[in-house]
């Protein structure tokens, strides 16, 4: 009697993604890209899912989306570079997500408390690392809980998985890549930090697009119409080749992450970003004039 069961509950998941993906392709290229919390609610059913929770430790363990797992922002920063928040080795992000369960089956959906500004960073690396199931739930953990959605204290027992990383290098900039392109027209770099940031120094041909731009006032995704108009009206355009950069490597994945949503073709990040072109001193800048 258990099967009938199973396969009726298969069933209304499959009806409910499919109607969520009917609603979305009305907004974005990529909507599987971005998962509601209706729409996660029906995955926690499937066994081959891994809700990520990428805040800081002590708030997953004060209450996270049931079956989370924890792989917070800071884990995935190697301690020991010279370039303030540089990424672990790709090896080492390999052992950290499959000990975390996630193999190339496995659909990874990831959250935070801060608009996507942390999920979006790991759904960079997975992508670059060669992971082809990640999305990122729509307005974190406040939107799951605003709809009225508990959470857990428990944690998730995990059977670690061989993560096998194979690098997709269309997804990665770096500041060589950028400076051979610097004179290529049909090549847009994104400095997407505040105004205040930029304005104390940046790559010359960077154009500021502040990443929290992508967000509506509750956390949100804006709607497509308005982000595609967003960028086109500072030159962004989805016949150019597009890298995102930001301080250190953490807010640049959120604008790759929206360009991707939107089906932006060619978009990388440039993750070692101004921490490491800034302390560079032969590589150009603007800088404001001493006094």
């Amino acid at each position: 009697m258990r099967y009938p069961n199973r396969l009726l509950g298969a069933a209304a998941i499959a009806a409910g993604l499919a109607a969520f993906a009917i609603h979305a392709k009305a907004d974005y290229a990529n909507p599987h890209l971005l998962v509601s919390a209706a729409t996660l609610n029906q995955l926690l059913l499937r066994d081959d899912v891994r809700v990520v929770d990428v805040r800081p430790k002590k708030d997953y363990e004060a209450g996270h989306i049931p079956r989370a797992v924890s792989i917070s922002a800071d884990s995935v920063n190697d301690p020991d570079a010279h370039v303030a928040g540089a990424r672990l080795s790709d090896e080492k992000l390999a052992a950290l997500f499959g000990s975390n369960g996630i193999d190339k089956n496995i659909h990874v959906v990831l959250y935070d408390d801060r608009g996507g500004f942390h999920a979006a960073r790991l759904f960079w690396m997975l992508e670059y690392l060669g992971h082809r199931k990640v999305s990122i739930l729509n307005g974190g953990i406040q939107k799951w809980t605003a709809d009225g959605r508990g959470l857990r204290r428990e944690q998730l027992p995990v059977r670690p998985a061989q993560f096998s990383a194979t690098m997709i290098e269309r997804r990665h900039a770096t500041a060589d890549w950028l400076l051979e392109r610097r004179e290529d027209g049909n090549v847009a770099v994104i400095d997407v930090r505040p105004p205040a940031l930029y304005q104390q120094g940046h790559i010359p041909w960077a154009r500021n697009i502040p990443w929290a731009q992508n967000l509506a006032a509750d956390g949100t995704m804006k709607p497509a119409e308005e982000l595609r108009a967003h960028f086109a009206a500072h030159g962004i355009t989805p016949d150019k080749n597009i890298a995102t950069h930001c301080q250190d490597g953490k807010a640049s994945g959120h604008s790759y992450f929206t360009l991707r949503l939107l089906g932006y073709p060619r978009i990388r990040s440039y993750d070692r970003s101004w921490s490491e072109w800034g302390a560079a001193d032969d590589l150009p800048k603007v800088v404001p004039a001493p006094g």
